[in-house]
């Protein structure tokens, strides 16, 4: 099992975060492996920060995406939309390059087509929750103009 994150430019949220890792040498999501007993959302948390240097919260999970790794193994990634609070990219020995990307931008550069789905799925619900907020405000703004008339 690992987990990691589908990170979200605060700056621009049709972006996400696309990350090479020269060991494999493939553009890919943050992720990682679970440490003995360590939860799945606090292995996502700690996964993102060593891999980019973000601190981010969690904002929802996402679909699991399920695979057949090179040597045969079945491998489950867990993953979470994520907003970076702090922190700022630093290349390490696991990342050496990161990209903030459009949908179509990642979909055509993150090597393994298992990422697709849940980069799709994280900025469908991003666009659905700014959808949602921009309708609250339309309504606090047409029942606060109604209680004025």
């Amino acid at each position: 099992m690992a987990a990691g994150g589908v990170i979200v430019d605060p700056k621009q949220p049709s972006r996400v975060l696309v990350v090479h890792r020269p060991k494999y040498d493939d553009w890919s999501l943050p992720k990682g492996k679970f440490s003995k007993g360590e939860a799945a959302a606090t292995c996502a948390r700690r996964e993102v920060y060593e891999e980019t240097g973000l601190v981010c919260d969690l904002l929802e999970e996402l679909a699991p995406v399920h695979y057949e790794t090179p040597n045969g193994n079945l491998k489950t990634v867990r993953y979470w939309l994520m907003n970076p609070i702090a922190g700022e990219l630093r290349p390490n020995n696991e990342v050496d390059a990161f990209t903030w990307l459009k949908r179509h931008q990642a979909l055509a550069l993150l090597t393994h087509d298992h990422d697709h789905g849940v980069v799709v799925e994280g900025l469908r619900r991003v666009k659905e929750v700014r959808k949602a907020e921009k309708q609250a405000r339309r309504q606090q703004a047409e029942a606060l103009a109604h209680a004025r008339a």
